[in-house]
């Protein structure tokens, strides 16, 4: 496992992975990364969200078939990885629901948001590299999943070892652009 001094290792270190090597994930290792997924906080304590880890090589490749086509350019290395990660959004509880509706904002989306990155940050940690997936045929992936049709795909993630150690600069906008204290 790897190690770092601060968060901001962790976060600085975490980079979208497109490029994996053809090795298997052990079960701890994307166990402790749902289990950082579990820990995560949620609009009313809500946790509307199931983790599907599909490390089935067979299932795992009709499901990246269906994070590409052949028009765009996207998603084509999605076979490589290992293991995805489906992220299933649950139905929230009640008064997530009516948070939802009165503050006119899908808290559940801001859930998963939070426990998408608590896993790539996890994995980290770990010695793996993610990448999060939001162009994906959700129907077809749903009908390969056995998903129920009342629930929402929202992410996938594509998890291993990363090809390349290299961490790539990161485009950033300055601290300036991001950032005012008392007003806009």
């Amino acid at each position: 496992m790897k190690l770092f001094e601060s968060f901001i290792d962790i976060a600085g270190t975490r980079q979208s992975v497109r490029s994996y090597l053809n090795k298997p994930v052990e079960k701890e290792k994307i166990e402790r990364c749902i289990e950082a997924a579990r820990l995560a906080p949620s609009a009313c304590n809500a946790q509307p969200w199931k983790f599907i880890v599909v490390d089935d090589q067979g299932l795992k490749n009709r499901i990246a078939d269906q994070t590409s086509n052949k028009l765009l350019p996207l998603n084509h290395f999605t076979k490589q990885a290992p293991v995805h990660i489906v992220t299933v959004m649950e139905k929230a509880n009640i008064t997530s629901n009516l948070g939802s509706k009165i503050r006119d904002k899908h808290l559940p989306m801001f859930d998963i948001g939070i426990a998408v990155e608590h896993i790539c940050l996890q994995a980290v940690e770990e010695g793996l590299g993610t990448c999060i997936l939001g162009w994906f045929n959700e129907k077809e992936v749903m009908r390969l999943l056995n998903i129920p049709r009342s629930r929402r795909v929202a992410l996938i993630i594509t998890i291993g070892y990363p090809a390349s150690d290299e961490i790539r600069e990161k485009k950033r906008k300055t601290m300036d652009a991001v950032i005012s204290y008392n007003t806009y």
